[in-house]
């Protein structure tokens, strides 16, 4: 548990800035001020004046005036304004697995909570930022939204801050005064050239550099990352000569909205001339990435016979050089990103280049290949490594989802989603894989493998939602194309898909008829991962059935296909807790403990976080039947607080399993009596998600003290 049990983080996730704010005191004073009087601020202007950079730096400053933190949420990788409260969700974090919308999620999170949280990059879906900050701003009265946007997102008493680009000296003035863009091209220049200093030699050219850069930051970081190649007054000369060139020529470089800068549209027309053929070609490719990304997937998307893939490493240090990429430090190797900015003026050429279309296949097979690999390897000891590994791939993996729906037919988007079932699964998602689901399913309405595993997936996904309707008519058509296809193996997907959602939904027996009609079919074909899927659905729903010695030869059947020593983690864990409601039933709470607390272990590593809740009320249930009522208490409020961060009731909404719970914290109540009870359940709610597994896995019953608790 050492590595699971880590501390948990600081509240709020802002990034650490890796380069100091130069200049802007009066506008972060500012907007430090507006954050704490209004409800939203909004700083605006063009595409590279450092809106990013600025409300960072503010929301840094403000922070500690928040008691429930700041929240940094990132937009530009997002193009579905429909996903916005779920990315906000997923920054603080949340995951949502009820019937309920996300955003109701997020507002009743919020509404107790004195948060910042930094909406960042909002131009692109203004419409649904709007709604989604206009309606946690009622929610939430200890919220506070700050944003940055191209254009205001026009809400009542929405503050707005137009930013400018920095002061820069009047032409010939030497004297100091109106500093801030040449300070920043000094700071800048001495990190590409190290022992580079201002002097009253150099000086003339730098203000002249800054000028004609019109004082726009992002213009003087890419003029100031060339000065490893040219000095001051050749860079100065050779800008003069493309602003008397293209200065006015507007088709030179798209426009974004608002316009972008004469400047800007310059200095990064003039770092494209500066590079090489293969780095400008690299530059447009790689503009089909979202967020960030790494190396391979950048040859596995971007290198062809024009741009060898063994060379692909140094063309991306070379445009980090440049300034066109930014080097992202992880644990887990080498990462880059590039900013809206530069991304729009690759993405300009690659469509001009009549590449655009070729790049995003190649992008979406790279991703639909990974994710397969993870699905084929799911029920392994790889499942844990190969989930952690697609984590950072998220913004690439809606990217690639919204590629495949673009294209024509839906095919592509349809196979995408039939193998990313076990990302979706690991990660808790099951309202945004329905979101995505549902859309491919709209495109591509033939019937295939792919639609049908989709289906299938779609069924499991509306039953963990609670959503039993939805959930029966995905399972009918899949059947339907199962028979269709004439596929027997399929035809035993479906009976079992259908089986769990009857389950679910209160109709043990007609489920338990169904499952065993697919392990039949599973055992006909030879299927043992079917029949192993199906050994742990019957297991839950002998269970719920109320019997006991069913559900329990069910999980022994089920530990035996998946084999000894497999260290899968999702189903292993699924097993421990089915298992374990089944052994506190019929008394044997020492093997329910043992379980509960295995499956809590499995749990935490994936960051589960119904997983981890539905582990620490069965091991509440565990002792409240052993008569150690404060150990409950104290699991049944760390239990709670994990169920609000998921939004869910206990164990999905399942009726029977949640009068359970309910009777087993009666159980505690009672025997406690209220104010005792109400002192512990608050304890164990206000614990760190560390401390409360930590002390749910040593099975210990004094309860640790936290924060002077």
């Amino acid at each position: 548990m050492a590595d699971g049990l880590a501390e948990e983080r600081r509240v709020g996730n802002l990034p650490q800035e890796t380069s100091r704010l130069v200049g802007r005191q009066a506008e972060l004073a500012q907007v430090a001020r507006l954050c704490g009087r209004s409800r939203l601020v909004t700083v605006t202007g063009v595409g590279g004046v450092g809106k990013t950079r600025l409300a960072l730096a503010a929301a840094e400053a403000v922070q500690a005036q928040f008691r429930d933190g700041a929240w940094f949420v990132e937009l530009s990788p997002l193009r579905d304004g429909e996903l916005v409260a779920l990315v906000i969700a997923e920054a603080l974090p949340l995951a949502d697995q009820t019937t309920r919308s996300v955003i109701d999620v997020v507002a009743e999170y919020l509404a107790e909570r004195e948060t910042l949280l930094v909406l960042d990059t909002c131009e692109h879906l203004a419409e649904a930022c709007a709604l989604t900050a206009d309606v946690l701003l009622r929610a939430a009265p200890g919220l506070r939204i700050l944003a940055t946007s191209r254009r205001p997102l026009n809400l009542a008493d929405e503050e707005v801050v137009v930013l400018d680009p920095l002061p820069v000296p009047e032409e010939g003035d030497l004297a100091t005064g109106a500093e801030d863009a040449v300070a920043l091209l000094a700071e800048r220049a001495t990190q590409a050239v190290p022992g580079f200093t201002v002097t009253d030699a150099n000086r003339p050219d730098l203000v002249r550099l800054c000028r004609r850069l019109e004082g726009l930051p992002l213009a003087i970081e890419l003029a100031a990352a060339r000065l490893h190649e040219l000095s001051i007054s050749e860079l100065a000369e050779r800008l003069d000569d493309r602003f008397s060139v293209l200065g006015n020529d507007r088709e030179a470089v798209p426009d974004a909205d608002p316009p972008w800068h004469q400047a800007l549209r310059t200095a990064i027309g003039w770092s494209n001339e500066l590079c090489t053929p293969q780095e400008r070609l690299l530059w447009a490719r790689v503009s089909v990435f979202a967020g960030d990304f790494d190396a391979e997937a950048v040859r596995r998307v971007c290198a062809d016979d024009r741009l060898p893939g063994e060379k692909i490493p140094a063309l991306l240090s070379a445009l980090a050089d440049a300034s066109i990429l930014s080097w992202v430090p992880t644990g887990g190797g080498d990462r880059y990103r590039m900013l809206d900015t530069i991304r729009e003026y690759g993405a300009f050429w690659l469509q001009a280049a009549g590449e655009r279309d070729a790049c995003r296949r190649r992008h979406v097979a790279h991703y639909t290949s990974l994710l397969r690999h993870f699905a084929d390897r799911f029920l392994t000891s790889e499942q844990v490594p190969l989930y952690w590994a697609l984590v950072p791939e998220r913004e690439n993996l809606r990217a690639a989802l919204g590629y495949a729906l673009d294209e024509g037919g839906g095919v592509g988007a349809v196979a995408l989603t039939a193998v990313m079932w076990p990302y979706w699964t690991c990660a808790g998602q099951p309202r945004e894989a329905g979101h995505w689901m549902d859309l491919a399913l709209d495109r591509a309405p033939e019937p295939s493998a792919d639609r049908f595993t989709t289906l299938v997936w779609s069924c499991t996904y509306a039953t963990y939602r609670g959503e039993h309707a939805a959930a029966q008519q995905c399972a009918d058509e899949a059947q339907e194309v199962a028979d269709r296809l004439g596929d027997l193996r399929l035809a035993g997907y479906a009976a079992m898909s259908r089986g769990m959602a009857l389950a679910y939904a209160g109709e043990p027996d007609a489920g338990l008829d169904l499952l065993r009609r697919a392990t039949e079919i599973f055992r006909d074909v030879g299927d043992t991962s079917g029949m192993c899927l199906a050994a742990i659905r019957s297991c839950v729903a002998h269970t719920i059935a109320g019997d006991l010695d069913a559900a329990l030869a069910a999980f022994a059947k089920a530990r035996d296909l998946l084999g000894e020593g497999n260290e899968e983690s999702y189903f292993t864990a699924f097993i421990l807790i089915s298992s374990g409601i089944a052994q506190v039933l019929s008394g044997d709470t020492t093997a329910a403990g043992q379980g509960g607390r295995r499956a809590l272990e499995l749990q935490f590593a994936r960051d589960d976080l119904l997983g981890v809740a539905s582990s620490l009320s069965l091991l509440a249930w565990v002792a409240a039947q052993e008569g150690r009522y404060a150990r409950a208490a104290c699991l049944f409020g760390a239990a709670s607080a994990v169920l609000a961060l998921a939004g869910a009731a206990p164990f999905v909404g399942n009726p029977k399993l949640g009068a359970l719970h309910a009777r087993f914290d009666a159980t505690a109540r009672q025997a406690l009596g209220d104010q005792r009870y109400e002192v512990l359940h608050r304890q164990g709610a206000q614990w760190p998600r560390s401390v409360a597994v930590e002390f749910a896995v040593s099975d210990r019953d004094t309860p640790p003290t936290v924060g002077g608790q």
